[in-house]
């Protein structure tokens, strides 16, 4: 017969031929783990190369051909019989079942079953560089293909290391064509803008993608002398926007002194620990820092960080970053005096506006001026004043309107948001870039949502009007723009809104000289009401009465509501009776089950091997027990009529064994656990969980009720529920229960009420979310609208006086 055993070197040449016509690490790798598939029958291939990282080895894939796959990226260098190679003395590795165990090659996800794997070293010089490795699911390997691949693996592991070199090489090359490009687009994004804020960013940004840092800081000087950092592109945990440094302090402060670049390669160095001091982690470990000129004067510094690399920064880094700093000095120089230009118009403008305030005491010519004269410096299209009248608050003056009607359809929605920004004693600052709100509350970011899409407007900035005697008013501003507020323009509203608060409450303190002025209102209106026609004020009047009878006579529903959500009324955990590995799954996610249905069977050949074996022994004691009678040896029979009941207790206890490798579902329902039939092959150990089955015949609706109404709950009371997934459908059932115990849900106590639902078409579902109601009987309409109104009042009674 013909010799069809493979001949390892009838295609070494051609192995290396393809080897060296490609250039890439994964190129050369794929020719690698192609070759040695072809040279192990049946078998899968693959080709690793050591890595390291943070002072970290690992194996990182780089080809596999096979019936096999890797799913990770990196694999940990002490990781199976990968860590043994990495270990050991650099010599093959083979291992072959029964002494093969799954744990040698965690990695891999084989579609067949292992008999043998083999590891070939890779290894250039003295270095272990990489390894090949052998997956055989027939034979092994046989020992003249291993031969082979120890005698080209040399070669390998010098053609990979040679293809890491080029990519490093040709990464480099385009890191300095990128460089280039973006210094050649510097200068032009940097004169793109006069303005300081939109400036900054890109200072910082450009520089840090240049330099490639995790961090750039730029600081900007202060007429006395100082340094604040201005803008922060990245993480520096060692400094903090905001930070001032005074000169002669720490590297910046020092650099601003001297003048003198700064380029530290050592974490070690003295400066670098001084500074570090305050930062925990991720410790600044090279810096080099720069000053910005401007001419011959100092505007600035600008320091970068740690190199994304790892490396340090060198004399070629701190050359580009001191022309990176030349280009940026004209552009901050500039926008620094459109800045000072700026702030001498803002002051002129300022003390226009506190001339015409605190130079009369008519309250609507003040208001006029406040809500309309800053509009020279401030981008706002619209500003308004709600004044405080004794505890209620009124829009007194908006801009461009002289008389205010407070239900006008373009200002009832304002006059509405300034009611409820009242509330609050802090400044809120809203804004609206495309769908997002900018707003620390949800209950803040609802509100404005709907504000702003029936105005138009996207910013809107409101501060209080304090003084020491109390609350005056609220001055807000707004306008389409979310950003048409700078830093200098809230320090200006700061210094407004102090000068509006005393000349308002000046002109207040007047205009309540004559106290005729308090009734004024009271009296216009019954004076309005008298002029009426009689007819109309009776009209009025049976209003009045009408309403009052319905409040008191009236039967009304009360209910009370809260978020619902929904949660099954019965469900079991599937647990294996004893360890084991699942053999076969019978069912999936979703399928009906019924009580004792099988879901999965485990692996149980030693229990049908130890039923088989009393099953064989117990008919033979009987079939020996039968012939002893039939020959009438009464003492024979009686033994085997012993061993017969011994061996029909095995067989049962054996059978006992081998149904507990089933697992079955004790309870009538849905299996609910996702992908339960990849727990195939799993081993389970007692305690594990195989599958969860979920009763779906009554579910219970968990409805969060306040902690103000928790007291009208009660068992029995009827329920319904709207959920988000039926949107069209009311499911109606009964409280089972309540709560003894309140959860915290955004800050606040809430009790549930557990209401029972009937599920017979398996509708609701775990988790789904909606609205419940609780029915808590009937009560006068009065009682049922006023009633909160009325425990406010209550309340408010109780901590005035107490009783």
């Amino acid at each position: 017969m013909p010799d069809t055993s493979p001949n390892p070197g009838s295609g070494v040449a051609a192995f290396f031929k393809q080897l060296i016509e490609e250039q890439e690490v994964a190129s050369r790798a794929r020719v690698l783990a192609s070759f040695t598939s072809e040279l192990v029958p049946d078998s899968a291939a693959s080709v690793y190369t050591l890595a390291s990282e943070g002072g970290e080895n690992f194996w990182a894939p780089r080809a596999i051909v096979g019936d096999a796959t890797i799913h990770e990226q990196g694999i940990a260098s002490d990781s199976g019989l990968l860590g043994d190679l990495f270990d050991g003395d650099s010599t093959p590795v083979t291992k072959s079942v029964p002494k093969l165990q799954r744990e040698d090659y965690p990695h891999i996800d084989a579609r067949r079953t292992v008999r043998s794997i083999s590891y070939i070293p890779l290894i250039h010089g003295e270095d272990l560089v990489g390894a090949v490795e052998i997956l055989c699911f027939g034979a092994e390997a046989i020992p003249e293909a291993l031969e082979t691949l120890v005698e080209i693996s040399e070669p390998a592991a010098a053609s990979l290391v040679s293809a890491q070199q080029y990519e490093t090489e040709r990464h480099d090359t385009l890191s300095s064509i990128t460089r280039l490009t973006q210094l050649y687009d510097l200068e032009k994004v940097f004169s793109s803008t006069l303005e300081m804020e939109e400036l900054l960013p890109l200072v910082t940004t450009k520089f840090q993608e240049i330099l490639n840092c995790e961090a750039v800081n730029i600081w900007l000087l202060h007429p006395d002398e100082s340094l604040e950092l201005m803008h922060q592109a990245g993480n520096d945990p060692g400094a903090f926007k905001g930070q001032i440094v005074q000169a002669g302090e720490g590297i910046i402060g020092t650099l601003s002194n001297d003048g003198e670049s700064v380029c530290i390669s050592d974490e070690n160095d003295p400066r670098l620990v001084a500074r570090n001091n305050e930062a925990n982690e991720n410790r600044v470990r090279t810096l080099i820092a720069v000053a910005v000129m401007d001419r011959e004067s100092l505007v600035g510094c600008v320091e970068a960080v740690n190199k994304a690399e790892g490396e340090a920064f060198d004399d070629d880094d701190l050359f580009i970053l001191i022309s990176l700093a030349g280009t940026a000095s004209n552009a901050l120089h500039n926008a620094s005096l459109l800045m000072a230009e700026r702030k001498v118009e803002i002051l002129e403008t300022l003390n226009t506006v506190s001339h015409e305030i605190t130079s009369t005491l008519s309250l609507d010519r003040m208001l006029q001026t406040i809500v309309n004269a800053p509009q020279a410096v401030i981008p706002y299209e619209r500003a308004a004043i709600a004044l405080d009248y004794r505890g209620r608050f009124k829009l007194s003056a908006v801009t461009g309107v002289t008389q205010i009607n407070a239900d006008h359809p373009d200002i009832a929605p304002l006059n509405d948001l300034l009611q409820w920004v009242s509330l609050s004693d802090e400044v809120v600052h809203v804004r609206q870039r495309g769908d997002e709100i900018d707003a620390d509350r949800e209950e803040t970011a609802a509100k404005f949502r709907n504000y702003f899409a029936q105005s138009g407007m996207r910013g809107f900035y409101a501060m209080p009007l304090i003084d020491d005697t109390g609350r005056v008013g609220v001055l807000a501003l707004e306008s389409s723009d979310p950003d048409f507020l700078g830093p200098a323009h809230v320090e200006i509203l700061q210094l407004l809104a102090s000068q509006t608060t005393v000349a308002l409450r000046n002109a207040q303190m007047y205009k309540e000289v004559p106290f005729i002025s308090v009734l004024e209102p009271v009296l216009a209106r019954k004076r309005k009401f008298m002029a009426m026609e009689k007819r109309r004020r009776t009209l009025i009047i049976g209003a009045a009465v009408a309403a009052a009878i319905f409040l008191v006579a009236f039967p009304f529903p009360l209910r009370v509501d809260g978020d619902a959500v929904v949660t099954p009324l019965h469900r079991v955990q599937i647990q294996p009776e004893a360890p084991g590995v699942v053999y076969r799954v019978l069912v999936h996610e979703g399928d009906q089950v019924r009580a004792g249905d099988v879901l999965a069977e485990m692996e149980n050949w030693n229990s049908r091997y130890s039923l088989a074996e009393a099953q064989a022994r117990h008919e033979s004691a009987l079939m020996q027990m039968n012939h002893a009678l039939a020959v009438n040896d009464g003492s024979a029979a009686g033994a085997q009529q012993v061993q017969a009941d011994y061996w029909q207790a095995e067989l049962s206890r054996a059978q006992e064994v081998l149904d507990k490798s089933k697992l079955r579902s004790p309870i009538d329902g849905v299996v609910a656990t996702p992908r339960v039939d990849s727990f195939a092959g799993r081993k389970l150990a007692l305690g594990d969980s195989f599958a969860e089955v979920v009763d779906t015949s009554r579910v219970i609706v968990d409805v969060g009720i306040d902690d103000d109404d928790a007291g009208l709950l009660r068992a029995g009371q009827t329920a319904s529920v709207k959920l988000n997934s039926y949107p069209a459908r009311t499911f109606r059932g009964q409280v089972l229960l309540v709560s003894q115990k309140a959860e915290s849900v955004h800050e606040a106590p809430v009790f549930y009420a557990r209401v029972a639902i009937s599920n017979a078409d398996g509708a609701l579902r775990s988790g789904m979310q909606g609205r419940g109601k609780v029915k808590i009987g009937t009560y006068p309409a009065g009682y049922v609208l006023l009633r909160r109104p009325y425990i406010w009042i209550v309340s408010k009674l109780w901590d005035w006086m107490g009783w």
